[in-house]
C-alpha cells in the first residue's frame, strides 16, 4: 500500500514523500530509522483506489480509551505531549493513530489543545470540543478527561441499551417479510396454477388473495428496490436536510410513547450537557448554545437558542428564560428555576439527568412490550389471511370427490 508522509528532521526541517510499506506501524519505522519525527502519515489513491486516513472513524470506544489514558498519565504527572507519544505508540487503529500524529504536531506548534479535537466535528461533539478547551484554560485537563471518559461510557451504555430494545422488533420485522416473500414467490404461484389446471374456481377472496400475491411475486426485485430506496432517500433527507430534520423531530413528538422517549433523551442530554460544561467552567450563554448544538431535539434546539439569545442577553435570569419556552417539562423548569436562585444549578442537572436516564430505560421497554404483540399479530393476521385462500379451494377441491 502507498502511503504519503511528512516529517521533520532533528533540526526541524520537514520532508514530505510517498512510501511504498505493508502497514502504517512499517512507515512509522522507517522513519524512525531516518530520525525522522513523523507528523502526518496518509494513504493515498493507488490503482485507482483510495483508503481514506480515517477509515473505520474514531468510535466512541476509542474515545473512552482516549480520555480514560490521558487522564490516568496526567494524574501520575506525565505531560502532555508525552502522553499524546504513548498513547500514539499503543494505537494500531489508522484513524486514532493519525488524529494523534495531529494532536502531536498540533501541540508541538504551540496551537491550543482544544483546536485538534475541532478539527474533526464528525467525531468530536461541541460538548467534547467546549469541555476540553475549559479545562486547557482552568488547567483541570486530567479532571475533565476523567468525567468525560465517564460521560462517554454512560452515552455508550444508553445507546446500547436502545439498540438492544429495538433488536427483538426488527428480527420479527425481518422474519415476517421473509416468510411473505417466500409465499408469494413460491407456495402461492403453484397453488394458483394446480387450482386453474384442476378446474377448481376459488371463491372471490382466495382470487384476490392469489392476484395480490401473484403481482408482488413477479416484481418482488422491483417492489423491495423501491422500498429500500424510498426508506435510503428518508434517511438522507432527515440527515442531511434542514426541512427533512425538522419534519422527523416534528413526526417523533406526535408518535404516542416514542414522543416521551423522545422527549426524555432531549432532556437527559441537555441537562447532561450542560452539568458537565458548567462543572467546567464554561460561561452560561456558551454552556446553553452548546448543549443546542449536541440535543438532538429540534425543538429544544430552537428554544435553547431563544432562551440564550433572546433571554439571558437580553438580562433575564435562567429560570425566566426557560419558563418562557413551552417545549420544556414544566418539572423541568421548575427545577431550573428553583436550583438557581439556591446556587445549585449544576448539581440538580446532573441528578435530572440520571432520572431521566433511568425514566428513559423503563419507557423503552414500555415501548418494546408494545411493539412486539403488534408485529406479531401483523404477521399472524397476514399468514392466517394467505392459509385462509389456499384451505378454503382445497376444501373445495376435496369435498367435489
Amino acid at each position: 500500500m502507498l502511503y504519503h508522509y511528512v516529517a521533520v528532521d532533528q533540526s526541524g526541517k520537514s520532508a514530505e514523500a510517498d512510501f511504498e510499506a505493508g502497514t502504517q506501524n512499517d512507515v512509522l519505522r522507517y522513519l524512525s530509522e531516518k530520525g525522522l519525527r513523523p507528523i502526518s502519515v496518509k494513504s493515498v489513491r493507488q490503482h485507482g483506489l483510495w483508503v481514506p486516513q480515517f477509515w473505520g472513524g474514531i468510535t466512541t470506544s476509542d474515545k473512552v480509551f482516549l480520555t480514560k489514558y490521558l487522564a490516568l498519565m496526567l494524574r501520575v504527572g506525565t505531560d502532555l505531549l508525552s502522553a499524546v507519544d504513548i498513547l500514539t505508540a499503543d494505537f494500531d487503529k489508522p484513524s486514532v493513530k493519525n488524529f494523534l500524529l495531529e494532536v502531536h504536531e498540533s501541540l508541538g506548534r504551540g496551537q491550543p489543545f482544544y483546536q485538534a479535537f475541532a478539527k474533526h466535528p464528525e467525531s468530536f461533539s461541541p460538548t467534547f470540543i467546549g469541555l476540553v478547551k475549559a479545562a486547557e484554560t482552568s488547567g483541570n485537563l486530567e479532571k475533565t478527561f476523567s468525567d468525560l471518559s465517564d460521560s462517554l461510557e454512560r452515552e455508550a451504555e444508553l445507546r446500547s441499551r436502545v439498540r438492544s430494545a429495538v433488536v427483538y422488533p426488527i428480527v420479527v420485522l425481518c422474519m415476517s417479510l421473509a416468510i411473505i416473500t417466500f409465499l408469494v414467490t413460491l407456495a402461492l404461484p403453484k397453488l394458483a396454477v394446480a387450482f386453474s389446471s384442476g378446474g377448481v374456481n376459488p371463491p372471490l377472496f382466495s382470487r384476490i388473495v392469489f392476484d395480490v400475491g401473484l403481482f408482488v411475486g413477479n416484481n418482488i426485485i422491483l417492489l423491495y428496490a423501491i422500498l429500500f430506496g424510498t426508506i435510503a432517500l428518508f434517511v438522507l433527507g432527515v440527515r442531511k436536510t434542514e426541512t427533512g430534520k425538522r419534519l422527523w423531530s416534528r413526526t417523533l413528538t406526535h408518535l404516542p410513547v416514542v414522543r416521551r422517549i423522545y422527549t426524555d433523551l432531549a432532556v437527559q442530554h441537555m441537562a447532561s450537557t450542560m452539568s458537565a460544561l458548567m462543572r467546567a467552567g464554561l460561561p452560561i450563554m456558551e454552556t446553553i448554545t452548546t448543549a443546542a448544538e449536541t440535543v438532538n431535539h429540534r425543538e429544544f434546539q430552537y428554544a435553547l437558542l431563544r432562551v440564550a439569545n433572546e433571554g439571558l442577553a437580553k438580562g433575564l435570569t435562567i429560570g425566566e428564560a426557560f419558563r418562557r419556552e413551552a417545549v420544556f417539562p414544566k418539572s423541568v423548569v421548575n427545577l431550573v428555576a428553583i436550583s438557581e436562585k439556591a446556587g445549585h444549578l449544576e448539581e440538580v442537572l446532573g441528578t435530572l439527568s440520571k432520572f431521566y436516564e433511568a425514566n428513559i430505560d423503563s419507557n423503552i421497554k414500555a415501548l418494546v412490550s408494545l411493539l412486539e404483540p403488534m408485529l406479531l399479530l401483523s404477521m399472524g393476521i397476514i399468514v392466517a389471511v394467505i392459509a385462509l385462500s389456499i384451505i378454503v379451494p382445497i376444501y373445495q377441491l376435496t369435498s367435489s370427490f
